[in-house]
């Protein structure tokens, strides 16, 4: 009875530690993409896209995806009518279209070909939370790969599917878009935040 209880105990405290652990790694993971949001493909950098750009909203009329977003006042006055993507309601599917009608080049005018796309476009770079990821955890997947438009240049698979990003990932969050898993297990991190984070 006592070796019961005791496996019963042991089995229900490794439960909670792996529940706790996989909070701890979300709440990190959250904490690291807090202001996410991407500037569309070819933007120049954040303070010389923010006085380039004239609010015209050209880019999102164009855009066949309906993607581009406008800011109000949430992300201060400077960003205030600038176009932005949140990736996990939709994602940038590289149509390039954006670029093509900006009127000022504060997105750059490029073509819808992989030497444009991987010379120019940093709207920012996945990344996977293993605890959280099903092929991780030993159930294929394989979601975020199928949908990526730069497979095996961007992303690529491994064992069960697992994902690894590449160098090549230009962040335009397909793959955050289309991951099955709550909270997703794949994140685009904005440039604007990697440049923050390295300087």
């Amino acid at each position: 009875m006592k070796r019961r209880h005791f496996l019963k105990e042991l089995v229900a405290g490794a439960v909670a530690s792996s529940v706790l652990k996989s909070s701890l790694a979300e709440a990190a993971f959250s904490a690291q993409t807090a202001q996410r949001y991407l500037r569309p493909p070819g933007a120049l950098a954040e303070e010389e896209f923010e006085s380039r750009c004239i609010r015209c909203g050209q880019c999102g009329e164009i855009c066949p995806n309906r993607c581009i977003e406008y800011f109000d006042l949430e992300n201060g006055i400077d960003s205030l009518n600038t176009p932005f993507i949140v990736p996990r309601t939709k994602a940038c599917i590289l149509c390039m279209k954006c670029g093509q009608v900006c009127p000022t080049g504060a997105l750059k005018p490029l073509e819808r070909t992989a030497n444009d796309i991987l010379t120019h476009v940093r709207m920012g770079r996945a990344r996977v939370e293993e605890s959280l990821c099903l092929s991780f955890q030993g159930k294929t997947c394989g979601v975020c790969y199928r949908a990526c438009p730069l497979q095996d240049v961007a992303i690529r698979v491994g064992l069960l599917e697992q994902p690894h990003v590449l160098d090549g990932c230009v962040g335009c969050g397909l793959c955050e878009r289309s991951c099955i898993q709550l909270p997703q297990a794949i994140k685009i991190i904005p440039n604007h935040i990697i440049k923050a984070t390295a300087s």
